[in-house]
């Protein structure tokens, strides 16, 4: 446990920001060079993370939710603590979740682009209220998604590993029991994490399973998500649509088949942008160095060898 009259030694790379800096100072830090660190605060890609730390560095916090590249790439080991932004960015991403369902359902790019002609429009517009939206992967993104939706006039079904009962959800069910949600629900929205076992989560099978007026939305990682079954059920009218913040790969290639299909949305992995990043991870910082320095559990704490 750090003496609390004592400042904790925290090095904060690459440059310098001045949302994490403030929060560092406010919670007890101070920031010195790597060398000298107990605590270094990442807040950049996995390319320049540094081959070997410190041995002074107890904890390192990554600013990133989705931490594959640093898995593979064997950065994260168990002499320290690792702690990586999952459920800290859930505000933005369960924001960005309804805003690309409702411009499905809505029809919004293509209103947008229609110069007021409204055939071929309207009888494909339909409206979320009443709707039973089933969330893939019902974490801090499905708890900030869920009185959104809820505020629409829509019922939720929540999946998650355990089947815990998520607030909000009409029902949640366990993962192993997902084959039952498909015929159940009228859209999906993915924000499972990505793993071996999540990979095509969403694939030719399930989308026969949806009904025809289904959008899903993803804002996960692309690979839970066919995305060549996809293209060929959205034009098939297997499914109404999708709207993905993610894809695979990422972003599409310039003639990949994807950009000329109306019913799909693309948006270039925004729902977390990255000019708020620093921005919304810097209280969470604060606390989990507060946390560090009183020698309590940190949140979000990373796992060796665990696949994210």
């Amino acid at each position: 446990m750090a003496d609390q009259d004592e400042r904790t030694p925290v090095a904060l790379t690459p440059g310098h920001d001045e949302h994490l800096t403030a929060a560092i100072e406010s919670a007890g830090g101070v920031l010195v060079a790597l060398s000298d660190a107990r605590v270094l605060v990442w807040a950049g890609g996995v390319d320049d993370f540094p081959a070997e730390l410190p041995d002074s560095i107890e904890w390192v916090a990554l600013k990133l939710a989705g931490i594959e590249e640093f898995m593979s790439a064997g950065l994260i080991d168990d002499r320290r603590t690792w702690t990586n932004a999952s459920g800290f960015y859930a505000e933005n991403v369960a924001e960005h979740a309804l805003a690309l369902l409702l411009s499905g359902l809505r029809q919004i790019p293509a209103a947008v682009r229609s110069r007021w002609d409204k055939d071929g429009i309207d009888t494909s517009i339909r409206s979320l209220h009443g709707s039973t939206v089933a969330i893939v992967g019902a974490g801090g993104i499905a708890r900030s998604l869920i009185p959104r939706l809820s505020a629409c006039g829509a019922d939720v079904i929540a999946v998650n590993r355990s089947g815990r009962a998520v607030d909000g959800a009409r029902e949640t069910l366990p993962a192993d029991r997902i084959e039952e949600v498909w015929s159940r629900c009228d859209h999906v929205v993915v924000a499972a994490p990505s793993t071996a076992s999540t990979r095509h989560l969403i694939d030719a099978s399930v989308l026969e399973a949806l009904p025809d007026h289904a959008w899903i939305v993803n804002v996960a990682r692309g690979a839970l998500v066919d995305q060549e079954a996809l293209l060929t059920a959205v034009r098939d009218g297997q499914i109404a649509g999708a709207a993905l913040d993610v894809t695979d790969p990422e972003p599409p290639a310039a003639d990949d088949p994807i950009w000329d299909e109306p019913r799909i949305i693309v948006t270039p992995h925004v729902a977390n942008p990255s000019s708020g990043l620093t921005r919304t991870l810097a209280p969470w910082i604060a606390e989990n160095l507060r946390r560090f320095r009183s020698g309590q559990p940190l949140l979000s704490t990373i796992t060796p060898g665990s696949t994210y």
